[in-house]
């Protein structure tokens, strides 16, 4: 009788490995991935509970050579609309242009589970790479990551403790940045307003946050936030309420570009002058801030520069020649326009 294989040295883990953990047959364990009505409800919860353990993913091609890889680079990103990210594919693209390998892009609608979900697709696919924005995985999507048995480059931010490497910005720093620029432009009561508040978006926030603290000028009644979506006809709404709950408010630090352009339409609308009355600073610096009137002051950041260096890094890795510096801060420029020249 041929015995399952088992994984050596802490590679992918296998179905053996999962039936070791529950203790049953590795026949069983196919069965009940293959076809889970022919086993028992409590079996099936012990055999769902091992792969989810060891961060099992079926393969479809388990006959093929072991070190078998698609020439593929899976990219995970939280939207495909969103003009930020957007420009980070840009990059990934351009730079696999000339190459042998295709993408693959998958869209997690900001939603950790469904993240799971596609690393579960992925992984099965055998990639050559994956890129994937963010750091705030799941335990669940972290644990795949770990076992992908590819290079591994996380994007947009940077952190003490990448999965395998890193390529981005401190969001903290940039808020803070932004934040203490407003600050030094004479402003006082400084709003801060947000959508979507994302791990990314909740980190601009703390540093708009310890800027205020530091100058002692701090008051929770600034900060005005929803988790819907951003759009710049809610950046109108969202400084409509910001006003109402402080009448005398000066200044304003958005999480992001249609917000900004949304509060500046807003002043307009009601004869607010920028920036003498109120200054506006965005993050991200997309192009409508050079060309609004006012101009709007906004954090850059290198998205497409992101996505290059992310390819550059695990093309290295994948030819044996994994890089030396694991964690890259490209970092970010404030861009001081019109809207803060008070």
């Amino acid at each position: 009788m041929t015995r399952p294989r088992s994984r050596r040295g802490g590679g992918r883990p296998t179905i053996a490995d999962v039936a070791r953990k529950a203790g049953v047959g590795a026949i069983t364990v196919s069965r009940a991935l293959r076809e889970p009505g022919r086993v028992s409800e409590d079996l099936r919860r012990q055999i769902q509970a091992a792969v989810d353990e060891l961060g099992y993913v079926p393969d479809p091609n388990a006959r093929a050579l072991a070190s078998a890889r698609a020439e593929v680079f899976g990219v995970l990103v939280p939207s495909l609309t969103n003009n930020v990210f957007a420009e980070v594919v840009r990059g990934i693209y351009d730079s696999l242009s000339d190459s042998p390998f295709r993408i693959q892009i998958g869209n997690t609608h900001y939603s950790g589970l469904e993240e799971e979900r596609l690393l579960q697709v992925f992984g099965s696919q055998r990639p050559a790479a994956l890129i994937v924005a963010g750091i705030d995985q799941t335990p669940g999507a972290r644990r795949l990551l770990e076992k992908a048995g590819c290079p591994v480059v996380q994007v947009m931010e940077t952190g003490p403790d990448p999965v395998d490497m890193m390529v981005g910005f401190s969001h903290f720093d940039g808020g803070r940045t932004a934040a203490e620029h407003l600050l030094e432009a004479g402003y006082r009561k400084i709003g801060f307003i947000g959508a979507r508040m994302d791990p990314r978006s909740q980190r601009r926030l703390a540093g708009y946050r310890a800027a205020m603290e530091a100058a002692g000028l701090f008051d929770p009644r600034l900060i005005t936030t929803t988790p819907v979506p951003s759009s710049v006809s809610l950046g109108r709404e969202l400084f409509r309420d910001a006003l109402a709950k402080m009448p005398t408010l000066d200044g304003v630090f958005c999480n992001n570009d249609d917000i900004a352009l949304g509060v500046l339409f807003e002043c307009r609308r009601a004869s607010i002058d920028v920036p003498k009355q109120i200054g506006i600073a965005g993050f991200n610096d997309l192009d409508m801030m050079q060309v609004s009137f006012p101009s709007i002051t906004s954090v850059r950041t290198h998205r497409y520069e992101i996505g290059t260096r992310a390819v550059a890094m695990a093309l290295s890795a994948i030819a044996g020649n994994r890089p030396e510096q694991r964690i890259v801060d490209l970092g970010f420029e404030l861009m001081r326009r019109e809207s803060t020249a008070r």
